[in-house]
């Protein structure tokens, strides 16, 4: 369930709200300026090591602009802790605009554990063509997470017949080639991103 009470207000206003962040976590903090970049990223960093667990807590019961935002700033101070919130946050794909950041999260935490989480989302959205979920998302987080862990999870999606290329197949809202690889660059730039942030 979404709150919308006074105090979600604000922490919206002291960690989403300012330039506008939470509309920038994502493709759009990959296609900025050094001058926009640096400042962006340091302002990231501040939040991630000011926000308490309690207030992360809080912010994964808003609507997307607090959950994505809340997705970052969890990857971004290593707090693995709320692996299984995203996972969970995930799989119930409850609001548009927050799965993206709960994928680049798991992705950044990297481990077995967190390709499980990815593997039961693909393994539930992949039957459903119907849904333009982020299902392309979540395929790049996992071969990232392969790659990462020297792993094959993906592979079993990606084989010919796998429910990922019959659902890039049948999703009306898919063309062109159903290529991982651009997926996997996205989820690598924003786990570089993350590191980025961490290291600040």
């Amino acid at each position: 369930m979404i709150r919308h009470d006074l105090e979600i207000q604000a922490l919206f206003r002291r960690y989403c709200a300012p330039a506008r962040r939470y509309l920038k976590l994502g493709g759009a903090v990959l296609r900025m300026s050094r001058e926009e970049y640096e400042p962006f990223v340091h302002a990231l960093a501040a939040d991630a090591k000011a926000v308490s667990d309690a207030e992360l807590t809080i912010l994964f019961e808003g609507s997307w602009r607090e959950r994505r935002t809340a997705a970052w700033l969890a990857a971004v101070s290593r707090r693995d802790h709320f692996r299984e919130r995203l996972g969970a946050l995930l799989l119930e794909s409850e609001v548009c605009c927050a799965g993206g950041a709960y994928c680049v999260a798991l992705a950044s935490f990297g481990t077995a554990r967190d390709s499980d989480l990815l593997t039961a989302y693909l393994d539930r959205y992949l039957r459903r063509p119907d849904l333009a979920y982020d299902q392309p998302t979540a395929m790049g987080a996992l071969a990232y997470t392969d790659s990462v862990l020297h792993g094959d999870r993906a592979s079993h999606f990606l084989r010919e017949g796998g429910l990922w290329r019959q659902w890039f197949q049948d999703a009306p809202h898919m063309h062109g080639d159903d290529d991982v690889s651009t997926y996997l660059g996205g989820i690598r730039l924003a786990c570089a991103i993350i590191d980025e942030c961490a290291d600040t």
